[in-house]
């Protein structure tokens, strides 16, 4: 019996009698991540409409609040840090004074490492790309004249973010200020680190046992602190495709949810305070996609997997920053407008915060005119664009929705793959996210290198010779500084009481005791971040990673 054939659709019908007809110019009409594009997207690419829904509902594809910008604008939150903390202090006073709404701290290598700066690894980096911070006097010198119960303040650092968190606690208690009133956000995502970033002082399994000690220290003492920010940037940073960056981030989400529920905390206790951190890179359309559906997932998975009730925990709030590896130290005055389009995505992508990276960062630390027009960008978009005086202006969109569709089944596949391999520490064990980052960093590369991928003023439109601009030089004279502040502090406590902390923490950690409060003794009686960590390793010993080839 004969069918009747499927009568074509306006779409179809308009691709075979106008569009199959042109020409197309001679370009890769794929995504930076290497999504292939249709030529055009109609309503018949929409998915369900309950699958956008309305801002501030489930899933929360449009947004995790029901005014987003019309009640309140995103934080501009720029990340600075370099020298002692003398100097970041300036800066950070200097950023509060052009409009910044709040803090956002970059340590130096040794600092991240877990090396006081008197270490012989620390040698040449101290103060570098970060401020240098070993005791608890330096943390009091970094906020001095700063009220901590009043900023919010962001701190990225990860294997050691337990030792910062306690000089962060104990020096706002000496400006009088209690844990419980401290705002703010410390990242520790360490399964990022053994995945992208390659920062770590502790083998993994102890170094989760160490994060799941935070995630219940705040969810009991602070409430108004994020004891985690679940980090795509680095991943993204790494050469990941913003696909990996979604599904590995989220995977390591879902993984400290899982760990914290088997310490036996109940989940709405501790999900309305995690938080996330997404790369914006410079394809615009797939990064808003990206931030739509990595809400809807965390939405759904929290409900429906978790068991979350708490509507709270179903929101994936998340802080955003430029892609620093989309800039270039050719015509670096182009940054500027790499960054503008970047931080338009996240800002139409919904996010909580933002940092826009300056255009000079491709060389340097930026100079203090690069983040002033990286922070005057923010405020442009914010008071001039119009973009936030309506929720989710893309929403509905056909390309947005379609892109946002994909990027979630991409996601899952991913799922599907790291949960064959048995979750995602082992995943990470086998190297299985690195492979692909770097699978897919050496596709980028190789695209670049053949001009299939234009960079502008790279492998197109180059300029020869160029004017070199301005760059921040760091004093080398600021690392014997800080060793000198470092000496001083050592020599200004009682020996006897931070051998005596030391040696409680060691006891704990050879038990299956919370460690934040040892962690803290060792804080107040003077302890160096350096020595903290070595007591720490004592019990667990190092790590050494297997190469990916």
């Amino acid at each position: 019996m004969a069918t009747t054939p499927r009568p074509m659709t306006d779409a179809e019908r308009w691709y075979r009698e106008r569009y199959a007809r042109t020409p197309e110019r001679d370009a890769l009409f794929t995504t930076v991540s290497g999504e292939p594009l249709e030529p055009l997207y109609t309503a018949d690419d929409l998915p369900d409409p309950a699958e956008i829904g309305f801002p501030g509902e489930f899933p929360y594809t449009r947004g995790v609040y029901p005014s987003m910008y019309r009640g309140r604008l995103w934080t501009m939150r720029q990340f600075a840090g370099f020298g002692t903390a003398e100097e970041t202090n300036e800066r950070f006073r200097y950023l509060l004074d052009h409009g910044q709404t709040g803090l956002s701290t970059a340590f130096d290598m040794p600092s991240l490492m877990g090396h006081d700066s008197d270490h012989p690894r620390s040698e040449g980096e101290v103060g570098r790309e970060g401020v240098a911070v070993d005791t608890l006097d330096d943390m009091e010198t970094l906020f001095a004249g700063i009220p901590t119960g009043e900023v919010s303040t962001s701190m990225t650092i990860n294997a050691p973010a337990a030792v910062m968190l306690a000089f962060y606690v104990v020096a706002a208690e000496r400006q009088g200020v209690p844990a419980e009133q401290l705002a703010g956000t410390i990242q520790t995502d360490i399964l990022k680190e053994y995945i992208a970033q390659k920062e770590w002082c502790l083998p993994i399994d102890p170094a989760m046992r160490l994060v799941t000690d935070m995630i219940e220290f705040c969810s009991r003492r602070m409430p108004r602190w994020h004891p985690i920010s679940i980090s795509g940037y680095h991943i993204r940073e790494a050469g990941s495709t913003a696909q990996q960056e979604l599904a590995f981030t989220l995977k390591d989400g879902f993984t400290y949810v899982e760990q914290a529920i088997a310490r036996g905390l109940a989940v709405d206790d501790f999900a309305p305070r995690l938080s996330f951190f997404f790369n914006a890179h410079i394809d615009f359309f797939e990064e808003i996609a990206k931030y739509r559906a990595a809400r809807r997932i965390w939405a759904r998975e929290m409900r429906d997997t978790y068991g979350a009730r708490d509507e709270r925990s179903l929101l994936m709030r998340c802080h955003s920053q430029t892609a620093g590896v989309s800039l270039t130290a050719q015509q670096p005055l182009v940054n500027v407008v790499r960054t503008a389009v970047e931080a338009l995505s996240a800002v139409l992508g919904g996010t909580q915060s933002l940092h826009t990276n300056s255009y000079d960062e491709a060389l340097a630390l930026p100079t203090e005119e690069a983040v002033r027009i990286a922070l005057r960008t923010q405020q442009v978009i914010a008071h001039e664009t119009g973009v936030a005086n309506t929720i989710d202006p893309l929403g509905g969109a056909y390309f947005i929705e379609a892109l946002t569709d994909r990027m979630e089944a991409a996601a899952y596949e991913y799922f599907r793959k790291i949960d064959e391999l048995g979750g995602m520490v082992e995943a990470i064990k086998q190297n299985y996210p690195q492979r692909e980052i770097a699978d897919a960093s050496f596709r980028y590369q190789q695209e670049v290198d053949e001009g299939g991928r234009i960079v502008v003023g790279v492998n197109r439109y180059a300029d020869q010779p160029e004017e070199p601009i301005e760059i921040l030089r760091i004093d080398p004279a600021l690392e014997r500084k800080q060793i000198d502040r470092l000496q001083t502090a050592k020599a200004r406590r009682r020996g006897e009481d931070v051998e005596r902390a030391l040696g409680v923490l060691r006891e704990a950690a050879a038990t299956e005791a919370n460690l934040m409060e040892p962690i803290l003794d060792c804080a107040r009686a003077g302890a160096t971040e350096g020595e903290i960590v070595e007591s720490l390793q004592h019990v667990f010993g190092t790590y050494s990673e297997t190469p990916v080839f």
